[in-house]
């Protein structure tokens, strides 16, 4: 822009050269019909001219006429705009553009955070430090002089099958739980030690049949037999003889440390997020064990999603040390088929717990009528559907009976 100003301006002056030379022209030929100028003449403003007819720029010559005006007006124009540009680019230089760059958050590749859970019970729970705790099993007496029965409301695994004579018997399972009150505590048979071992737990027992204790020294189990650690176990007063010996799990976890049973080596149940069905079909259980005072029956309760249990007609109760009573309501309630006889001295009951059979699994308000499979006394259960698929199972507590045969269930 600089350039072309320039360029204009230097256009006008010589056209107002070319005036001026032209009217030099016409007075040095004037003056050479008439006498020669010798000297320099000056003019007040005007250009000065030689002797030799040729003219000077400086000091500048005033303009004469109209046109020489308007040009030189111009030429002053635009010089003086030009020089305006000029200082404006020097004194205001162009400000550098403003970049806005985007940043793109990228998504988080941390994984979320997975909850602790129990190993036993699948619930959640604080510190993962409580799955190094050994698991305790009891075995609790069910016989009508020991209801109700403590701390079967707070085990997080509970079988139950007949120790003799049709009256049922349960071996309770701890870890994440520590009640202070638990019995009545009575004799182990060997079923339940083949469960209880599924689970690398320790067994607190008072006796057992005579199979029960060869196999307690044979399989390696874990005792803690009360003939022979009597002092963490006590009798209560306001029960007879033998359906008053207590104990809580502090005693127990402490004879546990002594004998040096600690962290359990095991593989829990498989689980899954509890999801009650919106058409329950099985919300009434009845398991048919032995006689009408030991069948146990379940109501399916779809606010808590969990089966309130019954037994002799009526609600099976759980008691604490402070009187207070309360209802055991398993989350999951499993049927377990399987063969059922008696022992060589015709007294204490037998059954096949190794192998597979038919499992009937209440949860969610429905059943699955699928297959349960044990290998060896130190495995656990698993379950699978009729098409192969492993059952997992509720959050919870699990209660697990063993039934002689299919025709022992029955449901609506």
């Amino acid at each position: 822009m600089h350039f072309q100003l320039s360029v204009s301006a230097a256009t006008i002056l010589r056209m107002n050269d070319d005036h001026q030379t032209s009217q030099h022209k016409d007075a040095h030929k004037h003056s050479e019909d008439n006498s020669p100028i010798s000297k320099w003449e000056h003019g007040a403003g005007s250009a000065v001219v030689s002797h030799h007819g040729k003219h000077k720029w400086w000091p500048p010559r005033m303009p004469r006429t109209k046109k020489q005006w308007i040009i030189t007006i111009v030429v002053l124009v635009l010089l003086l705009g030009g020089g305006g540009v000029v200082a404006y680019k020097i004194t205001h230089k162009a400000k550098p553009k403003t970049v806005t760059k985007q940043i793109t958050k990228k998504p988080s590749t941390k994984p979320p955070i997975q909850p602790i859970t129990s190993t036993l019970t699948g619930l959640p729970i604080s510190d993962s430090a409580v799955n190094d705790k050994p698991v305790t099993a009891v075995m609790i007496e069910n016989s009508q002089s020991a209801r109700p029965q403590s701390g079967l409301d707070q085990a997080g695994v509970v079988f139950e099958a007949v120790a003799e004579g049709g009256i049922t018997r349960f071996v309770a399972l701890f870890q994440d739980s520590a009640p202070d009150y638990i019995g009545p505590v009575r004799s182990v048979r060997p079923y339940y030690i083949q469960w209880l071992m599924g689970f690398d737990a320790a067994v607190a027992h008072v006796g057992g049949s005579p199979e029960a204790l060869q196999d307690l020294k044979s399989w390696g189990a874990k005792d803690l037999d009360q003939f022979a650690n009597g002092s963490y176990y006590h009798r209560i007063s306001s029960r007879a003889a033998p359906h008053n010996v207590y104990t809580s799990m502090a005693n127990l976890n402490e004879l546990e440390a002594k004998k040096g049973f600690g962290k359990p080596n095991y593989s829990g149940f498989a689980r899954k997020a509890a999801s009650p069905s919106a058409a329950p079909n099985a919300t009434s259980i009845d398991f048919a064990i032995s006689s009408a005072l030991y069948n146990s029956h379940y109501d399916y309760d779809k606010t808590t999603n969990s089966y309130k249990r019954s037994e002799g007609g009526a609600a099976h109760m759980s008691v604490n040390s402070a009187g207070a009573q309360t209802q055991n309501t398993p989350k999951v309630v499993i049927g377990l088929v399987m063969p059922k006889g008696i022992e060589a001295d015709d007294l204490h009951t037998s059954y096949n717990t190794l192998g597979s059979g038919q499992a009937y699994i209440f949860q969610d308000g429905t059943v699955t009528v699928g297959t349960w499979h044990k290998a060896n006394n130190v495995t656990n259960f698993t379950f699978t559907d009729p098409n192969g698929a492993e059952v997992k199972l509720n959050p919870g507590q699990t209660w697990l009976t063993a039934l002689g045969s299919a025709s022992s269930v029955s449901y609506k």
